[in-house]
C-alpha cells in the first residue's frame, strides 16, 4: 500500500469490507460467528451472517482472521489454528463456509438491538433494524409465549436498557403475528412505557424483581380468552419472598394482581404449559403438575395435582411411598402432594427407598451417564408420535448451563429415554430453552427452540457484543437424530 493511498484511506470513511458466513450444509447464514485479527480486533456476524470490516490500516493487505463459533468451525491449519486469510478491500465481499458440529442449527437472534447491525454498516438492505423500533431494549432473560386473541403474546424476564445499567425488572412483554415463519427473523411489538422504553408488564407489590413463571390463555365465563400467570417476588439473593397469580388487563396493557399464593403451597403452576386430555400441564422441564384446563381451576390451588409416588403430606426428608401389593412404588396424580422432581427422586434412589429401574425422571446419555436437567419444555410431536423434551443440562462438560438435550417418552410423565445432545456452547450459558410447537414444520419433523445466551453462570468473563443476555433460535431436524424413545 502506497503512503498516498494510506493517507487517503485514513482521511475519509472507509466503505466496509463484508464477510458473509454460511452453513456449509444448509447454505443458510450463520449468526454469532466471531472473527478475530492477530491484534485482537473482534467482529461478530449478525443475523444475516455478515461482518462489516472497516479497519483502514488493514485494507488491501492479507489479514488472518481466527474463526470461532459455538458448534461451528473451519478446518485447522498445520499449526492447529482455525481461521481464514482474506484481503479486505472497501466495498468488496468474501464468503466463508463453516461446518456445523451441533445437530441443531442456529438460525438467528430474536431479541436485543442491532440484529442486522453489521449488514447496515455494510450498506445492505435489511428487513428491519431501524433505531427506535425495539423500544431501546438491549437484552432480556428467558421467554414464555402463548397464543392470545389472534396473536402471539411473549414475555421475558429482567431486561437491559440502553440509557442506564439498571433496566426493567418487572417483566417485558410484546406481541407478534400468529402466522410467523420461524426461519426468518421477526420484529416484536413491545408494550412500551410511552417514553421510549418497555414498561414493567407485571409490576407486583413488594420489594425486588417480579418474575412471571408461567403464561397461559384460558376461556373465561363469557367465552373470551384471558391471559393468566403465576409470579414470584425475589430479593437480592434471588430468594422468593412472595408469590401470587396475575391476570392481564387488556385496557391497561399490563398484568394485575389476582390473588396471593402461600409460600408453603406444595404444588405451584410454574413452567411451560400444554393441554392434554382436558388438563393443563406445567413442565420445568418435566410436566409433573397439572390442573383442569379451566380458568376456575387455574385460580383454585386445591384443584392442582402432582405426579408422585409420595403419599399426600409426605416429604423427601420423611418419605411415605405408596406401594402396590408387590411392594413397587406407585406413581399417581395426587392432590396436596409435592411433585417428585429429579433431584428428589434421585435422593430416594440413593437411600434405597426407590428402585433405580423404576425411576421416571432420571435422564441419561447414550453412555449411561446421568444427566441433571435444569429447565426446558415438553410437547407432543406428531412426527415421532412421542412426547419430546428440549432441556438444558446443569453442570455439563463443555459449559455449566450451555448444553441442550433432546429426549422422548411415550407419556408426558415418562419414563424418559436416553437423551441426545443437540447443541453445545463452549463456556457460555444457554439456559431456560423452550420448544415452540406451533412453529413445527413438515408434520413435526422440524422443530424450533430458543434459549437465553449469556455468560452469567459460565465462569467465563467474556460477554459477546450484542448477543449477551439475549434469545437465540435454533432449528432441529428430528431425522438427524438416532432413533430413541421411552423405556
Amino acid at each position: 500500500m502506497t503512503p498516498l493511498l494510506l493517507s487517503l484511506l485514513l482521511a475519509a470513511p472507509v466503505k466496509p469490507f463484508a464477510i458473509e458466513v454460511t452453513d456449509a450444509d444448509s447454505g443458510r447464514p450463520v449468526p454469532l460467528v466471531e472473527f478475530r485479527t492477530t491484534n485482537h480486533l473482534r467482529y461478530v456476524t449478525d443475523n444475516a451472517g455478515v461482518v462489516a470490516f472497516d479497519e483502514p490500516s488493514l485494507m488491501g493487505v492479507e489479514v488472518y482472521f481466527g474463526v470461532s463459533s459455538h458448534g461451528y468451525e473451519v478446518p485447522k491449519d498445520g499449526f492447529g489454528f482455525r481461521g481464514v486469510r482474506l484481503t479486505p478491500k472497501p466495498g468488496e465481499t468474501a464468503k466463508v463456509k463453516v461446518t456445523r458440529r451441533n445437530i441443531a442449527e442456529r438460525l438467528h437472534r430474536l431479541t436485543g438491538d442491532g440484529v442486522y447491525a453489521e449488514s447496515v454498516k455494510a450498506g445492505r438492505e435489511v428487513p428491519f433494524d431501524k433505531p427506535g423500533t425495539n423500544a431501546q431494549l438491549l437484552g432480556c432473560d428467558s421467554v414464555f409465549m402463548t397464543p392470545y386473541r389472534g396473536k402471539l403474546f411473549w414475555m421475558w424476564g429482567d431486561t437491559t436498557a440502553a440509557k442506564y445499567p439498571l433496566g426493567n425488572f418487572h417483566m417485558t412483554a410484546a406481541t407478534t403475528a400468529a402466522d410467523l415463519d420461524p426461519a426468518k427473523p421477526f420484529r416484536f411489538d413491545y408494550l412500551d412505557d410511552g417514553k421510549g422504553f418497555v414498561k414493567g408488564a407485571a409490576n407486583m407489590p413488594g420489594k425486588g424483581p417480579t418474575w412471571v413463571e408461567c403464561l397461559v390463555a384460558l376461556p373465561s365465563k363469557d367465552g373470551k380468552e384471558r391471559l393468566w400467570g403465576e409470579y414470584a417476588k425475589v430479593d437480592t439473593k434471588i430468594a422468593v419472598h412472595a408469590r401470587g397469580l396475575v391476570v392481564f388487563d387488556d385496557a391497561k396493557r399490563e398484568f394485575v394482581h389476582h390473588a396471593g399464593v402461600p409460600l408453603d403451597t406444595p404444588i405451584l403452576p410454574t413452567g411451560h404449559t400444554f393441554t392434554h386430555e382436558g388438563y393443563l400441564y406445567f413442565g420445568n422441564p418435566f410436566p409433573l403438575v397439572r390442573v383442569p384446563a379451566t380458568e376456575a381451576a387455574f385460580t383454585d390451588l386445591t384443584q392442582y395435582e402432582a405426579f408422585t409416588c409420595l403419599k399426600p403430606g409426605s416429604t423427601v426428608a420423611k418419605p411415605e411411598i405408596d406401594r402396590d401389593e408387590n411392594g413397587r412404588a406407585r406413581y399417581e396424580w395426587r392432590k396436596n402432594a409435592r411433585p417428585l422432581i429429579p433431584e428428589d427422586e434421585a435422593k430416594l434412589i440413593q437411600a434405597k427407598s426407590l428402585a433405580a429401574d423404576k425411576a421416571r425422571v432420571q435422564l441419561k446419555d447414550a453412555k449411561g451417564e446421568a444427566l441433571v436437567m435444569h429447565r426446558g419444555s415438553v410437547n407432543w410431536n406428531a412426527y415421532r408420535k412421542k412426547w419430546v423434551m428440549i432441556a438444558n443440562q446443569i453442570g455439563g462438560k463443555e459449559s455449566f448451563l450451555g448444553e441442550v438435550w433432546y429426549a422422548e417418552a411415550d407419556a408426558p410423565t415418562g419414563p424418559w429415554g436416553t437423551a441426545t445432545k443437540v447443541v453445545t456452547h463452549d463456556r457460555k450459558d444457554f439456559y431456560n430453552p423452550v420448544h415452540h410447537p406451533r412453529f413445527d414444520r413438515d408434520g413435526g419433523r422440524v422443530i424450533f427452540f430458543e434459549g437465553t445466551y449469556t455468560n452469567t453462570f459460565s465462569g467465563n468473563p467474556d460477554q459477546t457484543p450484542r448477543y449477551e443476555y439475549n434469545q437465540i433460535l435454533y432449528r432441529l431436524d428430528l431425522d438427524a437424530l438416532k432413533p430413541s424413545g421411552g423405556r
